[in-house]
């Protein structure tokens, strides 16, 4: 009879401490889906003229708009970064980890990265078509692009890519230190490949700020999801 207090008591435990971090995701989705509707809005009000134009202006040498700020080698070191972010690169990187989990029989993770990251390869391409915006013109673009702007492709698929994969290795390792280096490095990955559209001139800033959103409510959701089936 002890035991199955004991048992009762421990079940409890484990389900009552995880509500906290179910409530505190399920309202930082709700933030960045309301961020993203916020950015959303004032694209087609055309409110955020004054801030994406004084963004790519601060990033480039007054005296020639085609020159970034900062040494000459950063412009390489950049470009090469980001292309990171594309969608060739983070496709072969996927299919990398979802072979290794099938081999290593993790068949279910495999399928819910497949899922994450094809499902929110073709919302991003949906909205592109949807919003329909055209890409910055107001300083030189410093590499070849040919797709729309709205959001940031690179931004939201390297968030939903390399978030998702940070927060897959994240669940099976039980140190702390490991966890919290993990999910750092993707986080940074994120935000280096953001802003290094940003230094391309490739992009409006609001283009990224919404990839950003969109793409980390898309993980905090996997998150959710990977809590029930893994």
């Amino acid at each position: 009879m002890r035991k199955i207090a004991r048992n009762l008591s421990d079940t409890i435990r484990q389900k009552t401490s995880f509500e906290p971090q179910i409530l505190a995701c399920i309202v930082a989705i709700a933030g960045f889906l309301v961020l993203f509707g916020k950015l959303v809005e004032d694209v087609f009000n055309q409110e955020s003229g004054a801030f994406d134009k004084a963004i790519l202006l601060f990033l480039r040498n007054g005296n020639d708009l085609a020159q970034p700020i900062g040494p000459a080698w950063l412009l390489g070191v950049v470009r090469d970064i980001t292309a990171l972010g594309g969608a060739s690169v983070l496709a072969l990187f996927t299919l990398i980890v979802v072979t290794y989990l099938l081999v290593a029989g993790h068949r279910r993770a495999a399928l819910l990265v497949v899922l994450s990251v094809g499902l929110g390869a073709v919302l991003e391409e949906v909205l592109k078509i949807a919003f329909d915006r055209v890409r910055p013109d107001i300083v030189p673009h410093l590499v070849a692009v040919h797709s729309l702007s709205f959001p940031s492709g690179h931004a939201m698929l390297s968030a939903i890519t390399y978030l998702t994969l940070g927060t897959l290795v994240a669940r099976t390792e039980k140190q702390w230190r490991v966890r919290v280096f993990v999910m750092s490095v993707g986080v940074f990955m994120t935000l280096f490949i953001g802003f290094g559209r940003l230094y391309l001139g490739v992009h409006w800033p609001t283009d990224v700020l919404a990839g950003w959103s969109l793409g980390a409510a898309w993980v905090l959701l996997f998150w959710l999801v990977t809590r029930r089936f893994l």
